[in-house]
């Protein structure tokens, strides 16, 4: 399977596709109520720095924004379920982790919710280390923090 990286913006057609599918997915894991709670915190707004994997398709996708000046966030991390299990999400988690370093970030921090197993497996198989919840997360009890130092 050869996959492609391309590093784009939020208004990209295939991203938006792709967020489409995460909150799908999301809404199956976790309900309509529950999943609300956190709609609100998913929106990301104009951002610059968003990776696509393609195989024959749009087949997942990761961003991150600014957390402070130094620390970026980890955002809206997906791969369709017809892909997963073949190294795409770390091959977007890394290439999310080496522009953030280029653009001088030194740390990367995300959120993930307790019914996404294959994301905290991704996470801590990546190096990353769970701490406490952090901003609008802190009170979040079905949400895991993690950080990683680049």
């Amino acid at each position: 399977m050869d996959i492609q990286l391309v590093r784009t913006t939020s208004s990209d057609p295939d991203f938006l596709t792709l967020i489409r599918l995460l909150d799908e997915d999301l809404q199956h894991r976790y309900g309509r109520t529950p999943q609300s709670q956190y709609d609100q915190l998913n929106r990301i707004g104009p951002i610059e720095t968003v990776v696509i994997a393609y195989a024959d398709q749009p087949v997942g996708c990761g961003c991150f924004k600014p957390f402070d000046v130094q620390i970026a966030e980890v955002k809206r991390m997906f791969v369709r379920p017809d892909y997963r299990g073949r190294g795409v999400s770390r091959m977007i988690v890394s290439e999310l982790e080496t522009w953030a370093a280029e653009l001088g970030y030194l740390e990367m921090i995300l959120e993930t919710g307790n019914r996404q197993p294959e994301a905290i497996g991704l996470y801590q198989h990546s190096g990353y280390s769970r701490i406490d919840n952090y901003g609008p997360y802190v009170h979040m009890p079905d949400s895991f923090c993690f950080s990683k130092k680049l």
